[in-house]
């Protein structure tokens, strides 16, 4: 565990991001099983099978100070519909990643994840005192560069074979940072989504 970020209950409007627990398992298992997301090969989303060990993982790294994981509750319901995470955390240098973040397919193109990005972003700049956040994504997830670039960040650049994936495949990782000077304009254009009407 690290001084400079500990796990804390993050709320808005509609989300509830609440510290990782093996209580969220079967809420979990649920919405990975929503949209079989899993099945996606550049995703990480974790198979239903497997999210107890996935569980165990984040929790690890969260004893060992590099990770601070999030479950994703939509309040509406009540129930978990996905995971996020600080990750990467060098707290030395005030930086960290936003990554690891996964939803049910229900949950997607909601305000949730918005809200769940104002609550993140604005505890790491405004509380935390961070000099930058990062997004990393695989270069081939289109969908998920649209959304990080829609978010304001902007691409630092791309890491070449930056990793192998478990199915023999090798990573590209393009790299995204939001820094403190850009987050008001973030802050308010995520508000301004967040207020549009919805049809």
């Amino acid at each position: 565990m690290t001084e400079w970020i500990t796990p804390i209950a993050l709320e808005h409007d509609h989300v509830l991001l609440a510290p990782l627990s093996h209580e969220h398992h079967d809420d979990l298992k649920e919405a990975a099983l929503d949209g079989e997301l899993h099945r996606i090969w550049y995703t990480s989303v974790p198979a239903p099978e497997n999210l107890t060990k996935e569980i165990d993982r984040r929790l690890d790294l969260q004893a060992k100070g590099s990770m601070v994981p999030f479950t994703i509750f939509n309040k509406a319901t009540g129930r978990a519909v996905g995971m996020t995470t600080y990750m990467n955390i060098d707290s030395a240098n005030k930086r960290l990643e936003i990554g690891s973040t996964w939803y049910a397919k229900s949950a997607q193109r909601t305000p949730l994840n918005t809200e769940a990005k104002i609550l993140l972003l604005g505890h790491a700049f405004d509380t935390l005192n961070a000099i930058a956040v990062e997004f990393r994504t695989h270069f081939m997830n289109h969908q998920s560069r649209r959304a990080i670039e829609r978010l304001g960040a902007k691409l630092d650049g791309v890491l070449r074979q930056h990793t192998r994936l478990s199915n023999g495949t090798i990573r590209d990782t393009a790299v995204y940072s939001i820094l403190p000077t850009e987050w008001p304009s973030v802050k308010a254009n995520l508000q301004w989504k967040l207020d549009m009407p919805r049809g």
